[in-house]
């Protein structure tokens, strides 16, 4: 009893640091990750809540997902969008089309919109910037974030001087053995955190995560993911579970632990309090209850989709993906009062 009593209270300690310090050391993030006291979570998400409460209210920042091209260049073993999935009906929008989501979006109060597709070759840096400067121009008090993968630094540099505030860019793991076993030789590690650097020297609000639980991950390679966001203290954190896809290679692959994303939430939060860090259409994937509990382990932004209703079921990353009801653009309300529930609301602010 009294090994387990100081155990729990190095672990509180551990706890404190990190939320006074915003910083630990590799050890100290394995002991947190390894812990399966329901103790231990409990703490992290009351600590990680109160802090988003301290920077951000009880609002919770919405973002308009317009999903703009579902074609790929890349052939990452886990994601249904890669090209060798020849089962999969494809579409990319139009600058009409996308122009039209916007319109939506912005008469239902949206204020960020978030353009989010494969690595779709067609359109081109040229098309890119002539979509940003047209949602700039049509609504100037709104934020554009790209979510369109590994660019040259070059069409980095010209999408920002177009408008584009934001950019999200998961490194998806930070260790190159784990990395090389989800991705095809063509791409790298390296490569993925080179590009990252370079969005933060263009001085875009970045942002970076991992799938939590992907196939072969270790508490070492998440630990090294922690390190290495601790050190880029990027504006945005995007994690969610691994869920397998079954027309990918890692189909028989298990899905991830909601547990284990929802704890790494809260030591996220409470590592860079000031980020934007969403409840994920993943999570709510695996449980109905995702979106709140991401929420109240320390999350602040949820992404509705805007995308045309037609296509949504044809962005297809992997199985069984979410996009109807308070996933939705036109689930607002049902958003709102689900917000409600828990004591939090939605903030329009981009």
């Amino acid at each position: 009893m009294a090994i387990f009593t100081f155990y729990m209270y190095t672990l509180q300690r551990v706890i404190a640091r990190l939320t006074c310090t915003h910083r630990l050391n590799a050890q100290e993030y394995r002991q947190l990750l390894l812990d399966d006291d329901a103790n231990t979570g409990i703490r992290l998400q009351s600590q990680a809540r109160e802090a988003a409460l301290s920077v951000f209210g009880n609002g919770i920042y919405i973002r308009g997902l317009i999903e703009i091209s579902n074609h790929c260049r890349n052939n990452c073993l886990y994601c249904g969008l890669r090209a060798a999935n020849t089962g999969l009906q494809r579409y990319r929008l139009s600058k009409e089309e996308i122009m039209d989501c916007c319109e939506e979006g912005y008469s239902l109060g949206f204020r960020t919109f978030v353009l989010q597709g494969g690595e779709d070759p067609v359109q081109s840096d040229e098309w890119l910037e002539d979509l940003i400067r047209s949602i700039k121009s049509a609504y100037p008090d709104c934020a554009v974030t790209l979510s369109l993968g590994e660019k040259p630094e070059e069409s980095y540099r010209r999408l920002r001087a177009a408008g584009a505030d934001r950019y999200l860019l998961r490194h998806e793991t930070f260790n190159p053995e784990h990395y090389a076993s989800l991705h095809p030789s063509t791409m790298s590690r390296e490569r993925r955190l080179a590009c990252i650097a370079a969005l933060k020297r263009l001085g875009y609000q970045t942002g970076t995560g991992i799938m939590v639980g992907s196939p072969r991950q270790t508490v070492d390679n998440v630990v090294e993911d922690l390190l290495y966001i601790q050190e880029l203290e990027p504006e945005m954190i995007g994690i969610g579970p691994f869920i397998h896809h079954n027309d990918t290679p890692l189909r028989d692959m298990p899905d991830g632990s909601v547990e284990l994303c929802l704890k790494l939430i809260s030591i996220l939060r409470l590592m860079n309090r000031k980020a934007y860090i969403p409840a994920t259409t993943a999570l709510s994937t695996l449980d109905p209850e995702g979106r709140k509990k991401g929420i109240l382990a320390g999350a602040n932004v949820v992404m509705p989709n805007l995308s045309p209703e037609r296509f949504r079921s044809s962005y297809s990353l992997y199985e069984g993906k979410a996009h109807s009801g308070a996933e939705s653009a036109e689930g607002l309300d049902e958003l709102r009062k689900e917000l409600q529930s828990i004591g939090y609301r939605i903030n329009v602010q981009r």
